[in-house]
């Protein structure tokens, strides 16, 4: 399994050591005209913040929807990538610019149809939906959450480390 995931990563960084835009990836096939608009309007909104971490020295964390990627950054230098899992279809991550608000260290997570206990290094970002370890599978680079961002728990500790509440995360298809 290593030695199919890490030709994909190390692809994946040499995309972003070559300056490949983040806006780049930022296409949708609106319905209508009003949903056109909206949508037009949300993606330049996430293109005008990243331009604005890019041009600082904050930390931020970008989550790629269609890489099934997460990758931290300090200003417009990348620290570290990781391969995660994100929402399927029918519980989809949602995309925006959010904010950590709330760290746990291990968390209860509970649903209708799940109870998991001691989920590691929780990283709420918008309501129920947050950046967390995940022991119970092993699928990553596949969308197999109920929305939130599911990382091996090793790579979740470390990011819960170098991330602090108020930390940006910009969520992108």
């Amino acid at each position: 399994m290593k030695s199919l995931i890490l030709p994909q990563y190390i692809r994946y960084l040499k995309v972003l050591a070559a300056g490949i835009a983040l806006s780049a990836s930022f296409v949708s096939l609106p319905t209508n005209k009003a949903t056109a608009h909206h949508t037009q309007k949300s993606q330049q909104k996430v293109i005008e913040k990243v331009k604005q971490l890019k041009n600082s020295n904050k930390r931020w964390i970008q989550v790629d929807l269609s890489e099934q990627r997460l990758i931290t950054w300090e200003g417009n230098k990348p620290v570290f990538g990781v391969i995660v899992s994100t929402g399927k279809k029918d519980t989809p991550t949602p995309t925006g610019v959010f904010n950590i608000y709330t760290k746990l260290e291990k968390t209860r997570m509970k649903g209708e149809d799940y109870d998991i206990k001691d989920v590691p290094h929780t990283m709420y970002y918008q309501g129920s939906y947050g950046i967390h370890g995940a022991f119970w599978h092993n699928n990553f680079g596949t969308p197999v959450s109920r929305g939130c961002v599911n990382v091996a728990p090793n790579h979740a500790k470390k990011i819960f480390n170098w991330a602090s509440v108020g930390t940006t995360v910009v969520v992108q298809k």
